[in-house]
């Protein structure tokens, strides 16, 4: 899913979930019409167990921009470290710097951040890092060129005051890890459980 190019507004609707958190009227039209067209809560034929899971996952990777190779990585370290696997994982995801940049409001989306990092807009610990999948750790200091403080867009989403997640602290345009995320700090429509379940197989 990194780098997707095709509708946007189609995969959301798939999902049932605003993947790219681009909002508006015409992704409003959509969403309470999944593929097919027939409105959701009609009849349709009940999916099976393995289709919740591979759907579940699916969401999952498109939401956080994650190809499959990646995220099955995700999931192999997330089973051999101790704690629940599936939090593990979520854990895990939350910490990309993409995703921790998004939630900074540093970008509208997570697509966004994720070309603010590969065009070396951010730097952590003053060292300059354009991978998004790159894992922040508690303690680390991440900061934004001047150059992008500047853009209107990033200046806009700082203006909009979105909730700034408890595991982050931001100061103009610097921000510190506090600690390491946790279930509870996930805000999104995910049911680890059956990714886990789904890979258990």
């Amino acid at each position: 899913m990194a780098g997707f190019r095709g509708p946007k507004h189609k995969l959301s609707r798939r999902f049932g979930v605003d993947i790219f958190g681009t909002g508006g009227r015409s992704l409003e039209r959509r969403m309470g019409t999944p593929p097919g067209g027939q409105p959701r809560g009609g009849r349709r034929r009940k999916p099976s167990e393995y289709a919740l899971q591979l759907e579940e996952k699916q969401k999952a990777k498109a939401i956080y921009g994650v190809r499959e190779g990646q995220f099955r990585r995700y999931y192999e370290q997330a089973a051999h470290r101790p704690g629940v696997t599936g939090e593990n994982l979520l854990q895990t995801l939350e910490r990309r710097l993409d995703n921790v940049v998004y939630r900074l409001s540093w970008g509208r989306t997570r697509p966004m951040a994720r070309q603010l990092v590969s065009h070396g807009h951010i730097r952590v610990n003053g060292q300059r890092v354009t991978i998004p999948s790159f894992l922040v750790r508690p303690g680390e200091v991440i900061t934004l060129s001047a150059t992008a403080a500047e853009m209107p867009t990033v200046q806009e989403e700082l203006g909009a005051h979105r909730p700034l997640p408890r595991w982050l602290a931001r100061d103009d345009g610097s921000a510190r890890v506090l600690a390491l995320p946790t279930r509870e700090d996930v805000d999104l429509p995910i049911d680890e459980s059956r990714i886990i379940a789904f890979y258990s197989r």
